[in-house]
């Protein structure tokens, strides 16, 4: 939910084939942004329209496909769904609506985060990131609006899937390249401003594509959605001449990778594959949580009844919220030289993943058909996004620091696909959640989460070590 852009930040020791900055962007600044490029404000609002869609859509998605889409009268007018559920089922066995609606979910959201790679080399290799955002933004523009059709369904995700792929990671890349490559303090600050739309994005899109699709229907729900990826494409396009057509990837220092650097990249790529325990248990939120809140927490506050993407949304806003006072902590920490090193961050977001499902666990052992307090869930959403920032953030700004120039961006690369591997788990997992008792499948996370708390605890000081390789050892 809280995403960082660090993605494509570059590191001092990166040098540039050609100037990122392009001499016809120079000097062009807005003073809302005091003195940043014009194109920071674009590409800010752009993806904060993107991600409101993508969040507010998918914060209907599990619920929608249970309570509407594949129940008799909807899902046999759904093209192609019968292909796909017959191609699950050959795997899996036979599905509930509940099970067919997750693995559904776990793919799409799973390959979201597979597609960025491909649109990048694309980018990279022949149209530019500019015409890549803007047919990303056109093809998730139309994916939202399809999604208000039934039979469409399909052909929806598959519009998102491309979509995203060709967006996401482009649009981040033309952040970094409005800046020059000396330029570091601005550019850090310029992707300050940058997260800052997607968070904003990720809080509203929730809130209101909720509270429309529980007040009017799921169509108006996705409409909205559909309507603010347009405004984001229309916001694209207006900035577009403020905006770099190409960005050359950077060149290090050496054109082969050392000793150090594999031994680096290995390590790396161990404490990638030790955070999917985490972001498996993290990203549940999407997919059986919403499923959980429909049966078994009472539905309304104070007589309100609440839209249950609202408690997502509470993730978001966590996340926003937490991070002065966890910076603040961390320089405290730091002063006393007592501050934790990134791998025991992420080490500590594994196990504040593991107490927030411990919530709904014992959450759920109920006598009877006694509903949840709405207290439980908000506790469990709030702690998911304090082990959020604990990992995700910390997660990206290692790989982006220590990885070698040469394949900063590969390894970036890999760390997204971590969460198509922890989504495709996701969904194969939460196919189970019928046929246990609610406290048994949470407990099953709670396990998941600690799973990667116990490997870091047990190898993070030896994967510290590592990572401390100097940097003339790598040569």
């Amino acid at each position: 939910m809280l995403e960082s852009a660090d993605g494509v930040t570059r590191t001092p020791g990166h040098r540039f084939s050609k100037p990122l900055y392009p001499p016809e962007l120079r000097g062009r600044s807005d003073p809302l942004f005091r003195g940043h490029p014009k194109g920071l404000f674009y590409l800010a609002f752009t993806e904060a329209w993107e991600r409101f869609s993508y969040y507010g859509m998918t914060a209907l998605l599990a619920l929608y496909m249970i309570d509407q889409l594949l129940l008799p009268g909807h899902v046999g007018n759904v093209a192609g769904f019968q292909a796909l559920r017959h191609s699950l089922e050959f795997f899996a066995g036979p599905l509930s609506n509940q099970a067919l609606a997750a693995r559904v979910v776990g793919l799409y959201t799973g390959f979201v985060y597979f597609t960025p790679l491909l649109g990048g080399l694309i980018a990279d290799r022949w149209i530019g990131q500019r015409n890549a955002v803007v047919i990303g933004a056109v093809s998730m523009s139309a994916g939202h609006l399809a999604m208000t059709f039934d039979r469409a369904f399909l052909p929806a995700l598959l519009m998102l899937v491309v979509g995203s792929g060709f967006l996401k990671g482009n649009i981040s890349a033309q952040v970094g390249a409005l800046y020059p490559p000396d330029d570091e303090a601005r550019r850090n600050h310029g992707f300050v401003i940058f997260s800052t739309g997607i968070n904003v994005g990720s809080v509203l899109g929730p809130l209101l594509c909720g509270l429309l699709a529980q007040v009017y229907g799921w169509s108006y729900g996705f409409g909205i959605a559909a309507v603010f990826m347009m405004f984001g494409l229309v916001t694209y396009l207006h900035g577009y001449r403020y905006l770099p057509a190409r960005v050359d990837p950077p060149a290090s220092e050496s054109s082969r990778l050392t000793r150090a650097d594999w031994h680096i990249i290995a390590v790396l790529g161990a404490v990638t594959a030790l955070s999917v325990f985490q972001s498996t248990a993290y990203y549940q939120l999407f997919n059986v949580f919403p499923v959980w809140m429909q049966q078994r927490v009472q539905p309304t506050v104070a007589g309100f009844h609440v839209p249950i993407p609202w408690y997502i949304a509470l993730n978001s806003f966590t996340c926003i919220v937490l991070v002065p006072p966890l910076l603040w902590a961390w320089r405290q920490q730091a002063s006393r030289g007592g501050e934790p090193d990134d791998v025991t961050k992420i080490g500590i977001g594994a196990w504040l993943a593991a107490g927030s499902n411990l919530i709904l666990a014992a959450a759920s052992v109920r006598p009877g058909d006694a509903l949840v307090n709405p207290v439980w869930p908000i506790l469990y959403s709030a702690t998911l996004g304090v082990a959020f920032l604990y990992q995700w953030p910390t997660l990206l700004a290692l790989v982006s620091r220590a990885a070698p120039a040469i394949v900063n961006s590969t390894m970036m690369g890999i760390v997204f696909m971590s969460l198509f591997v922890s989504n495709i788990l996701i969904g194969w997992i939460g196919g189970y959640y019928e046929r246990m008792s609610p406290a048994r499948f949470w407990g099953i996370d709670v396990v998941i989460a600690a799973a990667g708390g116990l490997l870091l605890l047990l190898f993070g000081r030896r994967l510290t070590r590592a990572l401390r390789t100097p940097y003339s050892e790598r040569k």
